[in-house]
């Protein structure tokens, strides 16, 4: 084998060693050495893409801000029926109730009829209109009445106290399904206090309450199903078959349980299909007691029972003014 000459060996390392230093000077120039294009992530799996996470900034002592969450943010939407089984025999609604008109006379008044089997002991699981307590402890609000919630009542122009005069009332109360729930109610801001302190005591008591929710103008005015059981208060509306106001047209008023505790008058019971609780010597969960827990809390914030009127009697009725 011939060897090869000086030169010739000198001129293939100076060539070697410029390759080198030139790939070297590229990747110095170029921020380092070269990388894979980055794979797109799909959308939804940032969570997930990091196997191993990046070590904590040791300089940092405050944890990170959590994520935002649906307590955070807006309410989560409620489920129709709380889930879970149906507590303390309480039973989904019969299909047909609120839907079946009664037939009225000339001044769109029914008569008393018999009640109907299913709600002659009347347990019906609460659905649920706003989101539930998620601890199931006691909780309330009170605010001013909004323009949102202002267009689902039955407030208008020429109501007898203007909007600015009447809170807006969030209030936990305990169901016929043993559960938790959230009520609201449109009150005079005068006894708004008063009213919320009532549900506490209430609640502790496990007083049932089937639902309450801020009646409307179109539930105002619609025909009578007489099967009605929604606790409320403000109702923008006069006495019935009188032109004056109720005092639920000033918020100083509020109905509970009515189908438990109607209204009596000679004939006239309302809830119409409710006379099965004209016996007021039934003891049911629910209904309103001479000189029970609720006459009394009512009473002790400045409210006055409509089972003691002397004409007739109105046991799911309390007012300041004992109207």
């Amino acid at each position: 084998m011939a060897r090869p000459d000086r030169v010739s060996v000198v001129a293939a390392v100076l060539g070697v060693a410029l390759a080198v230093g030139a790939g070297i000077g590229l990747g110095l120039l170029g921020g380092g050495p070269a990388q894979s294009p980055p794979v797109a992530e799909p959308p939804g799996t940032a969570s997930l893409t990091p196997t191993v996470p990046a070590p904590a900034d040791p300089r940092s002592t405050t944890p990170a801000p959590p994520s935002p969450t649906a307590t955070g943010s807006a309410p989560a939407a409620p489920s129709s029926i709380p889930a879970g089984p149906p507590d303390n025999g309480a039973t989904p609604a019969p299909a047909w109730l609120g839907s079946r008109l009664l037939p009225t006379d000339s001044s769109g008044h029914a008569a008393a009829a018999a009640t109907p089997p299913e709600l002659v002991v009347r347990r019906i699981v609460t659905v649920d209109v706003l989101p539930p307590p998620a601890d199931g402890r006691f909780h309330s609000t009170v605010s001013a009445v909004s323009a949102a919630i202002a267009a689902r009542s039955s407030w208008e122009p020429g109501c007898p106290v203007p909007i600015g005069e009447l809170r807006y009332l969030t209030v936990s109360f305990r169901g016929f399904d043993g559960r938790a729930h959230t009520g609201e109610l449109l009150v005079h801001r005068t006894v708004a206090t008063g009213i919320v302190r009532v549900f506490e005591q209430l609640f502790a008591i496990d007083f049932p309450i089937e639902r309450m929710t801020v009646t409307s103008r179109v539930e105002l005015d619609a025909r009578p199903t007489g099967d009605g059981n929604n606790t409320s208060a403000y109702a923008c509306r006069t006495i019935r078959g009188q032109t004056a106001w109720s005092e639920h047209a000033y918020g100083r008023a509020i109905d509970v349980n009515p189908f438990l505790n109607p209204y009596l008058k000679g004939e006239i019971v309302l809830p119409e299909l409710a006379t099965a609780y004209a016996d007021r010597g039934r003891d049911v969960p629910g209904m309103i007691l001479p000189g029970g827990p609720v006459v009394t809390a009512f009473r002790d914030a400045g409210l006055r029972w409509g089972g003691d009127f002397q004409s007739l009697k109105d046991y799911q009725h309390f007012s300041t003014t004992g109207r």
